[in-house]
């Protein structure tokens, strides 16, 4: 059963279950103006069968809207889209006033020596790039550019790797320039660690 068969035989059980009221509802008309009225209530023979109808209506189970928005039901991928509105705070009986809780001054954090360092577990401390620690003058490792040298060739007899040319251009920018294929003989350079 598909669901637009199980929706149609929703419907069809609606209007059966509405003929079925209004049956009633006749019968029961007919039944008191076959008595000579409904024992004095209803005096009006047109507020009889309208009484009937109105008592047979409530019986009946609520009819869903036909049009405008469908409410989903609650096993629909749509139910779970409709955001649920908040229900208010339930409001107690009024009672005796509370007294206010005594108020405690904050305790300030302890003393920190410096920056707070994520714990080496931490997700923060593999986002945190680790700073260069500042190297002292004494290590300083200079070079004096000679005739026909290049940044990977002094990269390689110095460093032990030609690849770390860049690191070596990055480090002696300010000498070196923008071009880092024009290196001049005396050209002093820091070499990285």
């Amino acid at each position: 059963m598909g669901l637009f068969d199980f929706l149609k035989s929703d419907k069809n059980k609606e209007q059966e279950a509405a003929a079925k009221a209004k049956e009633q509802a006749e019968q029961q008309a007919a039944a008191g103006s076959a008595s000579g009225g409904m024992g004095g209530k209803y005096t009006d023979a047109a507020a009889a069968p309208k009484a009937a109808a109105e008592r047979t209506a409530a019986a009946a189970p609520p009819k869903p809207p036909t049009s405008g928005s469908a409410m989903p039901s609650p096993t629909s991928a749509a139910h779970k889209a409709v955001p649920v509105a908040p229900k208010p705070p339930l409001a107690g009986p009024p009672g005796p006033p509370v007294a206010a809780a005594p108020r405690t001054p904050p305790v300030p954090p302890p003393p920190a020596s410096g920056p707070a360092m994520p714990s080496p577990t931490s997700a923060a401390h593999k986002a945190v790039p680790v700073s260069p620690k500042p190297a002292s003058t004494a290590k300083k490792r200079m070079y004096t550019v000679k005739p026909g040298d290049s940044l990977s060739a002094i990269a390689r007899r110095e460093l032990g790797n030609e690849a770390r040319w860049r690191e070596l251009y990055a480090m002696n920018r300010t000498v070196v320039g923008p071009n880092p294929d024009m290196i001049l003989p005396g050209m002093l350079l820091t070499l990285p660690q």
